[in-house]
């Protein structure tokens, strides 16, 4: 039995000159940004061919001696990161919750929240830990204020989403049976929002393992400070120990939390 094929849809002649005229912009945009560079490709070429020859092979030649020190470098930069994830956990709680519609039923205290969140956000790890360098001086303490800072307002806009979706059934019935908020916050709201909340808070703590091993570029502690005096020195093998250190504990620290995330969600 033959079956008769719907007819193919005709291609809308303005869908076909918009989608022309996005490709010639965007091939407009990638010509004006590489003329207005100015770069000599034939000697970035000779350079980075030179420098493959004369540093790859130290980099993938570690220097073992160095290892004491690298892994101490490498324990402080998990500790602050540790301690920064930790901070920016707590720090978040009552933010994300101003930052959270159904939880302030006030749409200027929501406002002023979710300002508050997105300021913070606006400042990358760097910069921050430079400014509080400026502050405390340049100690791993520098580093935990800036991981804790701007770990803040990532958790706290994804705890308020968190919030702003839970069951509110169960509020309203407990309401309903006279609870007050105390008891609606402890038995209604918590369960719903704390298995979400830690897998929030562990998945940033390996964002922050990362972000926290450039922070000593700037003076902040951990591994950064030894990447520094590795590229100063031009110890390439040094430099190849620290990131196969950085690549493994990385890797170690994703897997695990990501084995706990599952059993917590």
């Amino acid at each position: 039995m033959m079956h008769n094929l719907p007819p193919k849809p005709k291609r809308s002649t303005f869908k076909t000159v918009r989608n022309i005229l996005f490709g010639v912009i965007l091939a407009g945009i990638y010509i004006w940004t590489f003329m207005g560079i100015d770069i000599d490709f034939a000697k970035a070429v000779d350079r980075m061919t030179n420098n493959y020859a004369r540093i790859i092979p130290k980099l993938l030649d570690p220097d073992w001696s160095a290892l004491s020190d690298v892994w101490a470098a490498m324990v402080e930069t998990i500790y602050i990161a540790f301690a920064g994830s930790l901070m920016a956990a707590i720090l978040a709680i009552p933010l994300g919750f101003l930052a959270a519609q159904n939880m302030t039923n006030n749409r200027v205290l929501t406002t002023i929240g979710k300002w508050i969140l997105s300021a913070i956000r606006a400042f990358p790890d760097i910069i921050l830990a430079i400014l509080f360098i400026v502050v405390v001086g340049p100690k791993p303490f520098a580093g935990v204020l800036a991981i804790a800072i701007g770990s803040t307002g990532m958790l706290g806009k994804l705890y308020s989403e968190v919030l702003e979706s839970i069951d509110t059934n169960v509020v309203e019935a407990m309401e309903a049976n006279g609870a007050n908020k105390l008891q609606i916050l402890v038995h209604g709201i918590l369960p719903q929002i704390t298995p979400e909340f830690l897998s929030y808070a562990i998945y940033r703590f390996e964002i922050d393992v990362r972000a926290s091993t450039i922070l000593g570029i700037v003076g902040a502690g951990g591994i950064g400070t030894l990447i520094v005096f590795a590229k100063m020195n031009r110890n390439w093998e040094e430099m190849g120990l620290i990131l196969l250190m950085i690549i493994v504990v990385v890797t170690v620290i994703d897997l695990i939390s990501t084995q706990i995330r599952k059993r917590l969600v």
